[in-house]
């Protein structure tokens, strides 16, 4: 497979991207813990259907120390008794917040309420923005048909 254009090296895409790019790092500095980070990035990705993304942090969590069964159960997680509370509330705002265009309602109360006794405010803020940014790069590289499966972990910083 073959991206459709090379959006990494393209001019107008790096303004692009060192926009995206900057929003992520505050994202990354926030207090959401960085696992739940890779894990909303990762169950997004899945359910776009992003191979890129879903690679690159499979690959970043695994480099951070997340075991491999965690890993191969995010796409499962209702059924795996592997995550926390919290980590699970993430990853049914994270669902509901890739999946918005299936529900007429959009990210329900009960999910907010959950996602809300776990997280502070600032975390909330950061696990909206996070939820929103993955998307918006998930939809860039589903849309050019990035391939996937050479991202090394840090490659970009």
């Amino acid at each position: 497979m073959e991206s459709r254009l090379n959006y990494f090296g393209h001019p107008l895409a790096a303004k692009v991207l060192k926009h995206i790019n900057s929003a992520n790092k505050v994202l990354s500095d926030s207090t959401l813990p960085v696992v739940i980070q890779e894990l909303v990035k990762i169950r997004a990705s899945q359910i776009n259907g992003c191979g890129f993304c879903t690679d690159m942090h499979i690959k970043d969590a695994a480099a951070a120390g997340e075991t491999p069964q965690r890993l191969h159960l995010v796409a499962a997680w209702r059924e795996a008794t592997v995550f926390t509370d919290a980590e699970r509330a993430a990853l049914e705002l994270s669902e509901q917040g890739t999946r918005i265009a299936d529900a007429a309602g959009g990210v329900t109360d009960e999910a907010w309420a959950n996602a809300a006794k776990h997280f502070d405010e600032d975390q909330l803020v950061a696990l909206i923005s996070l939820i929103a940014l993955i998307n918006a790069y998930n939809r860039i590289n589903v849309i050019n048909q990035q391939p996937a499966g050479d991202y090394q972990p840090g490659q970009f910083g």
